[in-house]
Formats: C-alpha cells, structure tokens, sequence
C-alpha cells in the first residue's frame, strides 16, 4: 500500500508533463509575443496625392456651401422671415433656396473632406451616393426643360407676372426685376403699362407711386449723370406712348428674356457641362481612394 500510495504522484506528474508538452502544439505566434503582426502595404505616391486632392477638392466646397447657407440665413433673418408670423411665405422665400443648396452641399463635401482624410469608407460612399444622385437630379432637370423647352415662354411669365405683383413685397424680387429690366432695357411683361396691375403703381392707389413704374424702365435713370433719378417714371402711365417713350422702355421683358437664354444656350450648356466634369472628378477620387483601402479591409 504504500509504494502504491508513492507511485500516485508520480503518475499524476506524468500526466501534468504530457499536458504541457500538448501545449507545445500552440501556434509559433501566440507562443513568442515579439513576432510583428502584418503592417498594412504602404500607399503609392499617386494614391496619397489623390487622397489629399480629393481632401481640398471637398473642403473647397464645404467653404462654398458654407458662404452660400450663411447668405441665405442672412437674408431670411434681415427680412425676418423666420418670425412665427411669417413662416407661411417661408416656402416661397428665394433665400430659401440658398440655404437648401448650401447645406446640401455643406453635408456632401464634409462626408468627402472626413472620407479622404480618416480613409472611411462609409462616408466615401455616401459621398459618392449623394453626388451620383444630384448628377441624376440635374440630368432629368435637364432633359424635362428639353421636352418642355416649347413651353417655356408660358413659364417665364408667369414667373415675371408673381414678380410684377409682388415687387414691393419680396426685396430679392425687386432687385431680380430692377436689374432685368435695367440690363435688357425693357418693362413689364409684354409692355410698360403690364404695371398697372400692380396695387401701388396704379392709378387708383393712393400713394406717390399712383400711375407710375419702377426707376429702371427708365430710358435715363440718371440725374446729371451721377445721381439716380428714382422719381423718373411718376406718373408716366398717365402719358401716351409716344410721350412715355421719351422716359421709359416701352418694350416687355418676356421677349427680350426669351432672345437672351436663345443666345446664351451655348454658354448655359458649357456651364452645365463643366459642373458634371467637377462632380465626375470628385466621384473618380472617392472610388480611387475606396480601392485603396479595399485590401485592408479584406485583410481585416
């Protein structure tokens, strides 16, 4: 009993020996700690050239995005039309459109600007999403003023006419028609006298605007040449044509308008072009850059 009670340990050892010596089957890595773990390959100079072009592509327009969502919160705040009172017209605000454009563009950008920078790639897809979909948006918006290019003129005035009507009411309307009307040299819609429709310029109103146009139908809006006459067109509506003609345009704007977009097609389609180009280059950058990570994720 006891050489067996003294062999007991002995055995048991044999067993904790065996057991360590399975242990030496680990891995080579998990048993020496100082072997380096696989470093990611190193970007090429072009890559990192792209990436951080891409990086002051995007924040030149988050700054342009930016300047455009501060203007137009300017403008509704000078007009004050984020008052409780006045957020019915809100919709119908110019500067809305402003703030609309400037924060899309101020979201894009910076998911671009923070992509290329930290290499994300889900925000580089969201920014190559995002800019995909407004090229789609600006392709139909194109295509659909094609298909109703014949109806166009309809548009056009019935756009100046809310103008005509609202001219006192919307500062930014106002300068829209004041420097159409001065750089086309025409007034009103098909004529000067489009302006009797308006409540303050017409006969029956009571202020000292009664029977007049604006300051830029003037033929010469000028006093001695270097002070701006606004009291040039009081009441010219009360004159014929052929004594109006001496102070004022008497043409409309809807045809001279029409005569100038003719003209410019070729420009507006440059311009056009040239944006699709800039938003073409952001998207090849962002997938360039997405390519570049694409192993160290699969590696991951």
């Amino acid at each position: 009993q006891a050489s067996r009670l003294v062999e007991l340990p002995y055995s048991s050892s044999d067993d904790d020996d065996g057991s360590l010596a399975g242990d030496t089957d680990l891995p080579t890595a998990e048993q020496d700690p100082g072997v380096p773990c696989p470093v990611p390959p190193k970007l090429s100079t072009f890559s990192q050239c792209v990436r951080y072009l891409a990086f002051l592509w995007n924040l030149l327009f988050l700054l342009l995005g930016l300047l455009a969502l501060a203007v137009g919160v300017w403008g509704l705040l000078a007009k004050g039309s984020l008052r409780g009172d006045r957020l019915a017209p809100l919709g119908s605000d110019p500067m809305l459109f402003f703030v609309l454009v400037g924060l899309g563009a101020s979201v894009v950008s910076l998911a671009g600007c923070l992509g290329a920078l930290r290499s994300s790639p889900c925000l580089l897809r969201f920014f190559v999403g995002a800019v995909l979909a407004f090229a789609g948006l600006e392709v139909l918006g194109g295509l659909l003023l094609l298909v109703v290019r014949h109806r166009l003129r309809d548009a056009l005035r019935d756009a100046l006419l809310l103008c005509l009507l609202r001219y006192q009411e919307e500062p930014d309307l106002q300068f829209l028609v004041d420097e159409v009307q001065r750089s086309l040299r025409c007034c009103g819609l098909s004529s000067y006298r489009d302006w009797e429709t308006n409540p303050y310029f017409n006969c029956s109103a009571p202020g000292v605007q009664a029977c007049s146009v604006p300051a830029s139908c003037c033929v010469d809006p000028w006093q001695n040449g270097t002070i701006a006459n606004t009291q040039c067109t009081f009441g010219v509506l009360r004159l014929g044509d052929v004594a109006a003609s001496t102070i004022v345009h008497l043409g409309g704007c809807v045809a001279q308008l029409s005569t100038w977009f003719r003209e410019q097609a070729g420009t507006i389609a440059a311009g056009a072009a040239v944006l699709v180009l800039v938003e073409a280059a952001g998207v090849l950058m962002a997938l360039k850059i997405l390519r570049d990570i694409a192993p160290i994720e699969a590696r991951d």
